[in-house]
């Protein structure tokens, strides 16, 4: 079985100066998309990350300071990478909880954003962990009976991503029926999330907060409640996207607090 494309997708994978998507940074980006017809086009970028690297990043990836010493900026590439992905489905491994984030969270630090509206997101590790729980390299071992060459090599993990899901389809009678990418997607999420940090999520039209003391709780109430809490967020290392769409939901509750007061 072989997936239905209504437009391009494009498998994406990071390596990154690490794991914490609030102060960390790109160093490389691959992106393999995937056409209609079955063709592919591959884009690979380095990134000075405008960091040091550490040396327990470098032993994951190979990327060294030196490697990426007389590389473009993330802010130089920006617009390639957005023209690139304008107008595509986007696909990876662990792409919700990390790689996503990572990308829109160095949109957001130059003064950009990145439209995650009307893309369908098809996170490969979630079918995987549903019927397989492992990592990538054990689900390429197990789909397609091999080993990743060059692993954790940004391009031949977005490509393995890309083989692996082929197989998955293949595999997988529960599958037969997301032969496009919105069934796809919706097989593959795991809630409807306000932000890219999953700090908020919509639940029956309502927004509620998914972390702390008030996980469940609606936002709205709390920041009523305890506007003291906006500012302790606002000032907490929680990621820029996160604060943006908090700030989005006190404006809101500014103005309609405004409006009751005038008619009073």
């Amino acid at each position: 079985m072989s997936l239905h494309l209504k437009r391009p997708l494009v498998f994406l994978d990071l390596e990154t100066t690490g794991t914490n998507v609030a102060i960390d940074r790109i160093v490389e980006i691959a992106m393999v998309k995937v056409f209609p017809d079955g063709s592919q086009q591959t884009k690979v970028k380095r990134i000075n990350p405008g960091i040091p690297i550490p040396a327990e990043a470098t032993a994951v990836h190979g990327i060294s300071d030196e490697d990426v010493a007389d590389c473009p900026s993330f802010k130089q590439v920006a617009n390639e990478i957005k023209q690139f992905l304008n107008h595509c489905d986007l696909a990876g491994y662990n792409l919700h909880r990390f790689d996503i984030p990572m990308l829109v969270e160095e949109f957001l630090r130059i003064g950009q954003s990145f439209n995650l509206k009307d893309r369908h997101i098809v996170d490969v590790q979630k079918i995987f962990f549903r019927m397989e729980p492992r990592d990538l390299s054990a689900a390429y071992r197990f789909y397609c009976g091999k080993e990743i060459q060059n692993a954790h090599s940004a391009e031949a993990d977005a490509m393995a991503t890309y083989e692996v899901l082929q197989a998955q389809l293949k595999k997988y009678a529960e599958l037969q029926a997301c032969d496009d990418l919105e069934s796809l997607a919706k097989f593959t999420s795991d809630g409807d999330y306000v932000d890219v940090g999953r700090r908020m999520i919509r639940q029956n039209g309502e927004v509620l907060f998914n972390f702390g003391k008030h996980k469940g709780k609606p936002v709205r109430q709390v920041l009523t409640e305890e506007p003291h809490y906006y500012d302790w967020i606002m000032n907490g290392e929680f990621l820029l996207d996160t604060k943006e769409k908090l700030t989005e939901i006190w404006n809101s509750l500014q103005m309609e607090n405004l409006k009751q007061a005038r008619k009073a």
